[in-house]
């Protein structure tokens, strides 16, 4: 029988927010910047929606807003 356990994934981006935009930070220092007019849900959100989300194998889900960023 399986054995399943819950882990919590590992973040290896840097999320944060400024001056109307989204910055990702990757683990090798390149940044990208996303207007957040892009992603109406992003920007209108509460910071704890922000907070609350998930690397992906093409980016990050913010999991309240159900909003994937692919970069």
């Amino acid at each position: 029988m399986p054995l399943f356990t819950a882990r919590k994934q590992e973040k290896k981006v840097k999320v944060t927010f400024s001056n109307g935009l989204l910055f990702v930070e990757k683990p090798d220092g390149k940044q990208q910047a996303f207007p957040l007019e892009w992603f109406p849900k992003l920007l209108n959100a509460t910071d704890e929606e922000r907070e609350d989300w998930a690397q992906t194998a093409k980016g990050i889900h913010y999991n309240k807003l159900d909003l994937d960023v692919d970069f």
